[in-house]
């Protein structure tokens, strides 16, 4: 993500479990086991130049670390459409095999997995990124090598360069556009009074500037930002600075490891607007944040809980996965991701060069997708549209949770917005 919380992550979860108990919350999430820095999903790898052999499709996320809730989700949507595809015979007679390598949401382990995926496991494309500061190490690396790469929730607008061509967003977009898109949804609801809380560095600043932006075109709309450091958990001094403004919503986008205690906190002190997210698993914040989340907090997703093709596509990966919960839009970008690849190997071979080719040269209606995957030259998304949701109690239609009965409600659909140039 565009956001680096590797320091203060666990004591932010810590402490949203300590608030939310006193405030009748649910408990801290959990993940699940970690698992070794590189594994194949079906034994030893073989090289994917082999005629006859399987074609190999890393998944180059965070398996542990700090944003392994969603390097795990990504990872079982990629293992599920890999066992989706071979079991309706594979691609032009071959079968794809997921390799996995852990980046352990550090840059240096994230070049180090990259090598390992196409010196030694010669994938044919690699992706799952999540942290930001993986992204923008390893993306040049991708460019130089000549491998699809593909960003999940890796947003920060200098891991794409104008002369990217190896390298691709597929679910998160750049974090003005993130703003934007926030600033319009409460613009169509009405609102004249948006409130934001900032982390003190370069996400949360992309975000206050962003939300500024886009507000100043809309005529009526007033904004006030609060720009706290970025370890901060008690955010009681900045939420009493914004009652006064009287927000009809809160932006604690860009903060991201203050997004749960902000939640609890601003209700605890009678705020009762809704509180906006940085596209958070929704699993983790019904099970760190719980009742004071539920009707309240809002975020964004490539994903639209809405559609029969998500519901379709949840209701096959939870019965194959019902540790994970809910169909993230994590495990959906992993499910995209691999079927991408599949959908260019099957016209164009298992060329590397060929496939990137071919992956910018067509759009990809994916099942469950708020958007066609389409991309600029360099890689940014094109006609990106975001879904914004409300977590709700539910209860979620059958099928669709195996860790409660909360749901997403949809509240709107962005238009397609203007992608990020570098």
């Amino acid at each position: 993500m565009s956001f680096q919380v590797k320091r203060w992550w666990p004591a932010v979860v810590s402490a949203t479990a300590l608030l939310v108990a006193g405030c009748g919350g649910g408990s801290s999430s959990s993940s699940h086991s970690g698992s070794s820095a590189s594994q194949s999903s079906s034994g030893a790898s073989q090289s994917s130049s082999s005629a006859k052999g399987p074609i190999s499709i890393g998944a180059l996320t965070s398996i542990t670390g700090t944003f392994a809730p969603w390097g795990l989700e990504l990872r079982d949507g990629m293992q599920f459409a890999v066992n989706q595809i071979n079991s309706a015979g594979g691609v032009n007679g071959r079968k794809l095999q997921l390799v996995v390598a852990d980046d352990t949401s550090q840059p240096a382990a994230g070049i180090t997995a990259f090598n390992r995926l196409t010196e030694q496991d010669h994938v044919v494309a690699a992706g799952g990124v999540i942290d930001s500061d993986v992204g923008v190490a390893t993306a040049p690396v991708a460019e130089r090598a000549h491998i699809p790469f593909f960003m999940e929730k890796a947003g920060a607008g200098n891991i794409l360069t104008t002369n990217s061509r190896y390298t691709f967003r597929t679910c998160l977009p750049a974090a003005p556009e993130v703003a934007a898109a926030y600033v319009e949804y409460a613009h169509s609801r009405g609102l004249t009074r948006v409130g934001a809380i900032d982390a003190d560095y370069a996400w949360g600043q992309s975000i206050g500037s962003g939300i500024q932006t886009a507000a100043a075109g809309i005529s009526g709309l007033k904004t006030k930002v609060e720009v706290a450091p970025v370890t901060a958990t008690n955010f009681s001094s900045y939420l009493r600075a914004l009652s006064s403004f009287n927000p009809q919503i809160i932006m604690a986008t860009g903060h991201p490891p203050g997004t749960p205690p902000i939640i609890v906190q601003s209700g605890a002190l009678g705020l009762t607007a809704p509180v906006t997210g940085p596209d958070f698993p929704s699993s983790l914040i019904a099970k760190a944040v719980g009742k004071p989340a539920y009707g309240r907090y809002i975020d964004f997703k490539c994903m639209d809980v809405n559609s029969p093709g998500y519901q379709n596509l949840a209701q096959q990966f939870l019965k194959a996965y019902p540790q994970d919960h809910f169909f993230e839009d994590d495990a959906l970008s992993g499910y995209a991701i691999v079927n991408l690849v599949a959908d260019a190997v099957r016209k164009v071979g298992a060329d590397p060069v060929k496939i990137a080719a071919y992956l910018h040269g067509n759009s990809f209606n994916i099942p469950g997708y708020a958007y066609p995957l389409k991309w600029t030259s360099w890689g940014e998304l094109s006609d990106a549209t975001l879904a914004i949701d409300l977590l709700t109690t539910g209860p979620a239609p059958a099928g669709l949770n195996t860790g409660g009965t909360w749901y997403l409600k949809q509240l709107y659909v962005t238009k397609p917005l203007t992608p990020y140039t570098p």
